[in-house]
């Protein structure tokens, strides 16, 4: 009679035993079955062949355990230098920018000599304001226009900024002026021959070639440099003939800049002074420059 050995079925692969007594076949059973056979050794020993058996599973899954633990600790790693170690070391590479020594000396002379203090602010803000940043450059204000006496042939053009422009504001209105004196001179800007403009819109736009060679030219004649003193600006112009179509141009584009770049608070046409325009400053003073057109 088979004596059954709890230990032994963990080792032992459970095979099908035919039965002689029945004509059904077993070979392929729908479900394992445990089956218990005689044993050479004694029960003592097949349990420790069992425990050394387990011992070998148990460390085959902590071995594949570790490798995947590995793995996630990776990931993890990687997750966490993707978020707030990533932050904490680019914020780590910033530079400080509280310890500036010609700060420190306008804030400790504040109390004793407010004055001082007040023009040495304002000293480092007009030699550092091109690297201010302005959340707002335009100006929702319209631009101010008006004529001063203005004569085609040689006048002055006035303009008065909310604020000192900063360096690019200039660069613009120096292209802005620059490109204005070009159409001009090209003859670009000729009220004369406006055959598109005046033409019907619900026709077919043609051009004349023939009337728009035929009509009198008009040529910018000359124009000078744009001088600046602090929010202040002017530059002389001889456009020659009379034609407010060039004027039209460049207050249009004027405007525009207003509104998006740099608030200019009024546009003067002729005059020969200014209020708060200095004519004893050269380029060489702080708040005086003078840039080529």
């Amino acid at each position: 009679m088979p004596i059954a050995n709890r230990c032994a079925y963990l080792l032992q692969i459970p095979t099908p035993i035919p039965c002689s007594g029945s004509l059904q076949s077993n070979r392929c059973p729908s479900f394992p079955a445990v089956l218990y056979k005689k044993w050479r050794y004694t029960g003592s020993k097949a349990c420790i062949y069992t425990a050394e058996a387990a011992n070998r599973q148990n460390s085959k899954a902590h071995k594949l355990n570790t490798e995947f633990g590995e793995v996630d600790d990776e990931i993890e790693d990687e997750e966490e230098l993707d978020g707030p170690k990533r932050r904490f070391r680019a914020k780590e590479e910033e530079k400080d920018y509280d310890r500036d020594p010609e700060f420190a000396e306008i804030l400790g002379s504040c109390l004793d000599d407010p004055e001082k203090a007040q023009s040495k602010m304002e000293e480092r803000l007009r030699k550092k304001r091109n690297k201010i940043l302005h959340m707002k450059t335009g100006s929702a204000i319209p631009m101010k226009v008006t004529f001063n006496k203005f004569g085609f042939s040689n006048s002055y053009i006035w303009f008065e900024f909310y604020n000192a422009p900063l360096e690019k504001n200039v660069h613009l209105i120096c292209d802005t002026i620059r490109s204005w004196h070009i159409l001009g001179r090209l003859g670009g800007c000729n009220s004369m021959n406006m055959q598109l403009s005046q033409s019907p819109l619900d026709k077919r736009p043609s051009y004349d070639a023939i009337q728009g060679a035929n009509v009198e030219p008009t040529t910018f004649y000359n124009i000078g440099d744009l001088e600046i003193q602090d929010n202040l600006a002017r530059i002389w112009v001889d456009i020659g003939t009379s034609e407010p179509l060039l004027l039209d141009v460049l207050i249009n584009a004027l405007t525009q800049i207003s509104s998006d770049y740099v608030g200019i608070k009024q546009v003067v046409f002729g005059g020969s002074e200014f209020e708060n325009w200095r004519e004893s400053l050269t380029s060489e003073d702080a708040v005086s420059s003078v840039h080529k057109i």
